[in-house]
């Protein structure tokens, strides 16, 4: 019987929440939901905000850290408002809540947040990468199942 559920959210994983507070509503739960905020991530502002070589021109180095600084907030505040959102919506349904926004590597933060809130299980969604993609970006999800302190669900998007 589980506890205390720790869902890993991002912006796409509805369905990871959904499977995450359907859990929590049947073994009467907790439920925290994380969102990790990572340098490695799709929607990382750095990858097309800051390239390096930028550095010799200061005045333009400055407008593109500015535009980074920017797209950094924003994802910040839509982090947060998600998970304001989801937070409001699983307390509607019964299942104490609460949540977290952390910044670091997504794997390694969420065994951390896991085992530091005592979860009992982690639910996460999968990106669907394989192979060299695999092997040279890393997977979230494998990184959590071989490193977690307790069980893991891994939902696949419908």
């Amino acid at each position: 019987m589980f506890k205390k559920i720790l869902a890993a959210i991002n912006i796409h994983d509805r369905h990871v929440f959904e499977q995450a507070l359907d859990l929590a509503k049947a073994h009467g739960a907790s439920l925290m939901l994380l969102h990790v905020l990572s340098l490695d991530a799709e929607d990382d502002p750095s990858t097309s905000a800051y390239p390096a070589s930028l550095g010799y021109f200061p005045e333009l180095n400055s407008q593109i850290m500015s535009k980074y600084q920017e797209r950094w907030k924003t994802r910040e505040e839509e982090g947060i408002d998600l998970l304001r959102s989801l937070t409001e919506e699983a307390t509607a349904a019964g299942i104490a809540t609460e949540f977290s926004q952390n910044l670091g590597s997504p794997g390694k933060t969420i065994c951390t947040i896991a085992k530091t809130w005592e979860a009992d299980l982690i639910v996460l969604g999968r990106r669907g990468i394989s192979g060299l993609e695999e092997l040279f970006v890393g997977s979230s999800s494998s990184y959590v199942l071989h490193h977690a302190p307790c069980s893991v669900l891994v939902v696949q998007a419908a």
